[in-house]
């Protein structure tokens, strides 16, 4: 119990002191004018409130990823929540705050021109059909996911459950961002931190038996702990499809030194989330493997169901699984969103005309939609790694930004050469990838990782000698933005 409301406690400092730290190493401007203004268009560029934008982030890149992967992640003992801690105040909430703060200083732009402005014109092309693939994967899955969990509990179809979704996806993703997910959000978001609360507490007031702090693997297949429990827990520590989530808010922030409490904050929540979940698994199936065996029968979701009803009661474990079927809703609706928002960057068409939308919208609801009657098992084994890859992308991304603007980038390069490191080896060792003895695929990551930072130099030298501007903006503004005369600081 003391390592975890310990660790508790380290993610709330973190924010107050670190979190201060990195806002003052990007240097955040109150008096500079955001796209929510200089861009507004009232569809994906709207002014919003500090709390509204906040309630959006942790939905937008919750989903189920800081209660599954927690879950998972608690097979390999307490040694879970040394990562949890550690990697969500000085990787997760750091790539979470830069990569929405340069996409303010770059009206708004997503993760594939910032790639691209900042390593490269090849990296733009090659993260926006990597970024696209990945919210494809991620909206098909949160639907079929939530749709096989309402099925069980009513007598509607999947198929019609499915095509609900669907709808209700096509309406948010296509309507502007304060019509629908402006609006129903803050009450998910109460959902979402009513069901961690109370397991949270729960866990407190019984005494639950959660393991001290201890580095031994407890895995029951002995599975290493470098790399797979750096991608088994990716939400609630670090996570790459939160920087296909963030541009979203950029569009939408009042002022820049409102991002800490919404970039970095939301990730510090996300990871008490995490810990709490990771807490409670350990708490009730530690010791004797029964929460290996209930994930084999059962999954995550069967352990959520067992610990809600017993931290909850019958009512109260209800909410929470309500809870963790609406949670991936939440998250599918903002991937179709952002996948819609990062094509109509690439081609460079204005969606102002709904006509615009729906163009770029519907191909991407037909291709998901057929990827619902596919096997996705195998293509979502590559989640993992997908996602990870994108984390480090968007890291060596800030870290080129900090260079070039001589701030100390230390903050955004430790992290991203050990992720690097992670991802690699497990592309190496996972009967996914080439099934490498471990060894071999730490020596094969070494090499790999050295390339990156070689890479990494040679580009800084190269920009070094241009009039490279860090914060030119990569979209245009339009000729007479309607936010124009709006007010500058909040």
């Amino acid at each position: 119990m003391i390592t975890f409301i310990l660790s508790i406690l380290l993610l709330i400092v973190g924010y107050f002191t670190y979190g201060k730290f990195v806002e003052r190493v990007f240097v955040a401007d109150r008096k500079r004018q955001t796209p929510a203004f200089s861009m507004r268009d009232d569809i994906d560029y709207v002014p919003m409130n500090t709390t509204r934008n906040s309630l959006i982030q942790l939905l937008n890149i919750a989903g189920v990823g800081p209660i599954f992967g927690p879950i998972l992640g608690a097979l390999y003992g307490p040694v879970a929540f040394v990562w949890i801690v550690i990697g969500c105040i000085f990787a997760g909430a750091v790539h979470d705050y830069l990569t929405g703060m340069i996409s303010i200083r770059n009206h708004g732009a997503h993760l594939p021109q910032l790639a691209g402005k900042f390593l490269g014109k090849a990296m733009k092309h090659v993260v926006n059909g990597f970024a696209i693939l990945l919210l494809l994967l991620v909206g098909t899955v949160f639907v079929t996911s939530p749709a096989a969990l309402l099925a069980n509990m009513t007598s509607f179809s999947v198929t019609l459950i499915i095509l609900a979704i669907f709808a209700y996806y096509l309406v948010a993703t296509l309507l502007p961002i304060d019509k629908v997910i402006g609006r129903i959000y803050p009450y998910f978001g109460a959902l979402l931190l009513f069901s961690a609360a109370g397991i949270g507490i729960g866990l407190v007031v019984t005494g639950a038996p959660i393991p001290e702090l201890s580095f031994q693997n407890m895995h029951p297949d002995n599975a290493p702990i470098f790399p797979l429990l750096f991608l088994t827990i990716s939400c609630g520590a670090l996570s790459g499809f939160h920087a296909t989530q963030t541009p979203i808010i950029s569009r939408t922030t009042e002022n820049e030194t409102n991002g800490r409490k919404i970039f970095y904050g939301m990730m510090i929540a996300e990871g008490v989330i995490a810990m709490i979940w990771a807490a409670a698994a350990m708490s009730l199936f530690y010791g004797d493997q029964t929460l290996s065996d209930v994930l084999a029968s059962g999954g995550p979701a069967a352990v959520v169901s067992e610990v809600s009803t017993t931290m909850l009661g019958a009512v109260g474990g209800t909410l929470a699984v309500l809870g963790v079927i609406v949670l991936p809703i939440t998250s599918g609706d903002t991937a179709f969103r952002s996948a819609r928002m990062i094509i109509a960057d690439y081609l460079k068409v204005g969606q102002k005309p709904i006509a615009k939308r729906i163009m770029i919208a519907l191909p991407l609801f037909v291709a998901s939609y057929a990827l619902t009657h596919m096997d996705f098992t195998l293509l979502w084994r590559y989640f993992s790694w997908a996602n990870q890859t994108t984390a480090v992308i968007a890291l060596w991304t800030a870290t080129m930004y900090l260079v070039l603007s001589r701030k100390p980038y230390l903050i955004t390069s430790i992290p991203a050469v050990f992720m690097t490191m992670a991802t690699f080896t497990y592309l190496a060792y996972a009967p996914i990838g080439f099934n490498l003895p471990l060894q071999v695929s730490y020596v094969v990551a070494a090499c790999g990782t050295l390339v990156c930072i070689a890479l990494f130099m040679k580009r800084v030298r190269r920009l070094s000698r241009t009039t490279f501007s860090v914060d030119e903006p990569v979209l245009e503004a339009p000729a007479n933005p309607a936010g124009q005369l709006a007010p500058q600081g909040h």
